[in-house]
């Protein structure tokens, strides 16, 4: 078995030939990665912009105390009028200001007498004048490609008047547990030796939380011909291949000789992890096969770790789990000489991220529970020993 960071080095080191991308209508394109860079094609504002309501003036002109209101200048009209001395032109929120005003007094400065404004206190030079360009200016580039949609880059795309926006498209990723135990959801148990499977929709919970495109193929019984069958089609359908159990070296584990004799390229198969040491990583051209163990926390906890970093890489975006340093609150025993995933509580202090371990239980990887509450995973390297109360250490982030 291959040390952890080796396994991590080969994952980030896969090369996708093609990427598949997409035109999407703007206000669907939300929660997708862009695949081109956003370049401005003019500049925001054009021409200098009132920044408030108030009335454009001649700034020096504000020694006279009293101006004349000339005119009015509503948001959306041409305005042919010019500020002369002595003069000013009432003017609103969105407006051009008018030729020959270089700054903008605002309607609380002022005291309206007649056709006549009387100047109570006085403006800086430019006040309130949105200059050309303020926002952004022609030729400079606002949104990077690889950047996932949200809703200010809608907002600045929408000013650019892009109506449709070119994305990488979201893999799919199709979901099947092995195992003759495995129960469906609403089949009913027939003898004790039968579980509730819950592999199959948890990772199905994770490629949606991810962003990846799901397709739930449910629970396939422990024979190399139906699992190939399984395998077979999903390969054809999709993106990315999760399975889980049939991985390890039992006489019914079937998976690991399936994916190699469908031609993949194993990439590598077993890693000194805990949990989840069984792990298998195969490709065939641009689709990914990755072969879960059966447990439910080894399986939860490798699909955050392979899996997620698959559905970013088909679509070139950034990294959705988070590595940050926090504090121990209680000492943490390391069981294993191997890197190790710890289910912990995570919160954070006056700016600084602490953990702790209450309610989580120690035992098998088969403890699913441990990934209730305010959740992260602990991290320690396989060269690690172990934590006292107050020591710094590496913490997996999952929101």
């Amino acid at each position: 078995m291959m040390h952890f960071d080796e396994s991590m080095a080969l994952l980030e080191g896969l090369q996708v030939s093609k990427y598949k991308t997409k035109k999407l209508y703007l206000m669907d394109a939300v929660g997708y990665v862009l695949a081109e860079d956003i370049i401005a094609d003019h500049n925001s504002p054009e021409f200098p912009t009132s920044g408030m309501d108030g009335y454009a003036i001649i700034h020096e002109d504000q020694a006279m105390r009293r101006l004349k209101v000339a005119s009015i200048n509503p948001a959306g009209s041409a305005l042919r009028d010019k500020v002369i001395g002595g003069t000013c032109i009432k003017t609103f929120t969105g407006s051009l200001m008018p030729e020959g005003a270089d700054t903008l007094i605002p309607i609380e400065n002022v005291q309206i007498d007649g056709d006549e404004i009387l100047i109570k206190e006085e403006v800086p030079q430019g006040f309130a004048v949105r200059e050309i360009g303020e926002n952004y200016a022609k030729g400079q580039k606002l949104i990077e490609a690889g950047t996932k949609i949200d809703f200010s880059h809608i907002g600045v795309l929408a000013s650019l008047n892009i109506v449709h926006v070119l994305v990488y498209e979201k893999p799919t990723v199709s979901i099947l547990s092995t195992g003759s135990e495995l129960l469906d959801l609403g089949e009913i148990q027939m003898n004790d030796a039968q579980i509730r499977s819950s592999n199959n929709y948890v990772i199905e919970a994770i490629v949606k939380k991810y962003d990846g495109i799901s397709m739930q193929l449910g629970c396939i019984k422990d024979d190399k011909e139906s699992i190939t069958a399984a395998v077979s089609e999903a390969l054809e359908k999709s993106d990315i291949v999760v399975t889980t159990g049939g991985v390890s070296v039992g006489d019914f584990d079937f998976v690991k000789d399936v994916i190699f004799e469908l031609g993949c390229e194993v990439v590598f198969k077993g890693v000194r992890v805990k949990p989840g040491q069984h792990i298998m990583v195969a490709r065939k051209g641009d689709k990914f096969v990755v072969g879960l163990p059966g447990f439910a926390y080894s399986a939860t906890v490798m699909a955050l770790v392979y899996v997620v970093p698959l559905i970013e890489k088909l679509q070139k975006g950034k990294s959705a789990l988070k590595h940050v340093k926090a504090k121990l609150k209680e000492p943490f025993v390391k069981r294993a000489k191997k890197a190790e995933f710890t289910a912990c509580n995570v919160s954070l202090i006056h700016g600084e991220y602490y953990v702790d371990f209450k309610g989580k239980k120690v035992g098998t990887s088969a403890i699913l529970t441990n990934m209730l509450g305010d959740i992260a995973l602990l991290f320690t390297s396989e060269e690690d020993t172990s934590k006292e109360v107050g020591d710094e250490v590496m913490v997996l982030l999952l929101d």
